[in-house]
């Protein structure tokens, strides 16, 4: 058969060296999943005839699919003309009936992607990929986005984080025996909504050639908070485990609809002086927050001009984040009447 069948839809069979015992018939039978479920497609019926100087291919007469089936009848010398073109030629509408056929049975499996969903803020989420098949010792695994970003490798038996973006670093995790189990699935921490994306997990052989390949489509749900403009404060929430290290730093920034620096807690302490002047004096966080792990922003005074997109990050010493989480606000003038309405895990 041709290299990439499944890829192309062309699953003709090239039957070489043909015998008068090769008559009989012949069954095409393709096996999938779809949504975990088993799906099988079969075309019955294939005739193949072997007289002599003459070949005779009859159609399949146990199918169930609307396509049309021509009879062709070849005069064959059998000494002048390769077995092997006459098989080809035979089994060539076979070929495309089985095609057309497959690509309508299992247009959903092909084509779907697999959906994870999740708040931001998380912990972690787990994007699935999992396969029955065997695979070789020496494969290689490698998670990216769509943007072409590495997210995560497995090369030569251990995780490669040099090879990965800088973003991703200390925030991905594969299971132990990954190769021998079949589960390629990808363990991603500390989840905003900049995280969401498309994921391909693709498994290369050693030379290169991709034995498999799934996406994963992964949608972070951001926290929505809505407050009235001049109410005394709003609280951008925040609260993850509480092992955080001493040393760690936390920013708060707006990167929507401009960006700005609202509140920085570093050594220990807050940094006045690394924020923006229109946050000066307007902001608070709570004490103890790396032992209590709330990382809750308080604002005074909020204004119209506040609103927008804002995200708390939480680095190491190397500048590697540990947790992070984005919040949107909303703040509704003096006159709106609606109720006040805050969205947050």
């Amino acid at each position: 058969m041709k290299t990439e069948a499944l890829r192309t839809g062309d699953l003709s069979l090239n039957l070489t060296k043909l015998h008068l015992s090769d008559s009989g018939s012949y069954t095409c039978t393709v096996r999938g999943f779809s949504m975990g479920i088993k799906k099988e497609l079969r075309v019955t019926g294939i005739k193949l005839q072997v007289k002599g100087q003459q070949l005779t291919l009859k159609p399949p007469v146990d199918t169930d699919q609307r396509s049309e089936v021509k009879l062709f009848m070849f005069l064959v010398p059998t000494e002048r003309f390769p077995s092997w073109a006459t098989a080809l030629l035979v089994l060539l509408p076979v070929g495309l009936l089985v095609s057309g056929a497959l690509l309508l049975h299992f247009r959903h499996y092909f084509m779907s992607v697999y959906q994870v969903k999740v708040d931001s803020g998380a912990e972690s989420v787990q994007l699935p990929c999992k396969t029955t098949a065997h695979l070789p010792e020496d494969a290689k695994v490698e998670w990216r986005n769509r943007d072409d970003r590495k997210v995560h490798v497995y090369q030569n038996g251990s995780d490669q984080p040099e090879q990965q973006d800088r973003d991703y670093r200390g925030r991905t995790e594969m299971k132990r025996n990954l190769l021998k189990t079949g589960d390629l699935s990808l363990t991603l921490k500390y989840l905003t909504d900049r995280n969401s994306n498309i994921y391909t997990c693709t498994v290369y052989n050693r030379e290169e050639h991709i034995l498999m390949k799934k996406q994963v489509e992964l949608q972070v749900r951001v926290c929505r908070v809505e407050v009235k403009e001049g109410e005394e404060s709003v609280q951008l929430p925040f609260k993850t485990t509480s092992n955080l290290p001493e040393d760690a730093t936390v920013k708060w920034r707006r990167y929507e609809p401009s960006y700005r620096r609202v509140h920085v807690y570093q050594n220990r302490s807050d940094r006045p002086e690394k924020q923006d002047q229109v946050y000066k004096d307007r902001t608070k966080m709570k004490k103890d927050l790396l032992k209590t792990g709330d990382l809750s922003l308080i604002l005074k005074y909020p204004k119209e001009t506040d609103a927008g997109r804002y995200w708390c990050a939480v680095y190491n010493q190397d500048k590697y984040i540990l947790r992070a989480k984005t919040v949107k606000l909303k703040v509704r003038l003096q006159y709106e009447d609606t109720e006040r309405r805050s969205v947050c895990p």
